[in-house]
């Protein structure tokens, strides 16, 4: 009996669904792509290997960022760590909630417990790349507790030789009171921040979106633009802010 008979006798519609086979092919797939699974970690490691391995840049340890408590140094944003995680927040500045990075929002929402990054002796920290008072008033809406600054002042001397207003993920070192960049990503890069996509690519139909190589009739109803993160006009994450009562007030109606 062929897979299509399976389906049918399961009472499974065979569009957009894949094959029904028993439990001893079923394992036997999963064990023949654990192999590949497995290549695909150890590429990872090795990869990660060479990135402890990489030369580093020194970064003036002084430049000025804007936290809670008016300006601070890039060593301040340390907070006495030994390494810093820095994410640039992309902004629309004098723009409201509703208009603010979907990509960025995406990102930093999954960033909650930093308690075992502290445990290594990293600090993360969000370096917005527009003005303090009305980007941290989004964090707030959002309900974020990272440490926050703004670095629009300073964003030519972090970002030496990329593009400005484009989101990045910097990871630098601090040897007593020097800084040292030693290692930056962006793009897709940034998806080391993201559990919700690795949580997808578990499942039989992916992300949804329209680059995933997928058999014919899978659902791909997300083209790569700015809607994969939005519902109804907003960053799919401010909802439950909405609902939930937050005011997402940036001080911006008058700007």
């Amino acid at each position: 009996m062929g897979s299509e008979f399976r389906s049918q006798q399961a009472g499974i519609n065979n569009a957009g669904v894949p094959v029904v086979v028993d439990r001893a092919t079923f394992q036997a797939e999963v064990d023949a792509l654990r192999v590949r699974e497995k290549a695909h970690t150890c590429a990872g490691d090795a990869i990660a290997a060479a990135r402890r391995r990489l030369p580093m840049v020194e970064v003036d340890s002084n430049i000025e960022l804007i936290g809670p408590h008016g300006p601070v140094t890039l060593l301040d944003v340390f907070e006495g760590r030994r390494q810093l995680i820095a994410y640039y927040f992309m902004w629309e500045a004098g723009r409201p909630a509703a208009e603010q990075c979907e990509g960025c929002t995406y990102y930093t929402t999954q960033v909650e417990e930093l308690s075992y990054l502290h445990s290594r002796d990293v600090t993360y920290a969000t370096l917005c790349q527009g003005p303090f008072e009305e980007s941290v008033r989004y964090r707030d809406f959002m309900g974020w507790d990272m440490p926050w600054y703004s670095a629009q002042q300073s964003l030519d001397a972090l970002l030496v030789g990329r593009r400005i207003g484009m989101f990045h993920l910097v990871c630098y070192l601090r040897d007593g009171d020097r800084v040292f960049e030693t290692y930056w990503t962006n793009g897709r890069g940034v998806e080391a921040m993201d559990n919700s996509y690795g949580l997808m690519d578990l499942t039989v139909y992916g992300r949804q979106e329209e680059w995933e190589e997928s058999p014919a009739g899978w659902p791909q109803r997300w083209e790569v633009n700015r809607q994969i993160w939005r519902t109804n006009g907003r960053p799919t994450a401010q909802w439950s802010r909405i609902e939930a009562g937050r005011s997402d007030d940036l001080g911006t109606a008058g700007a």
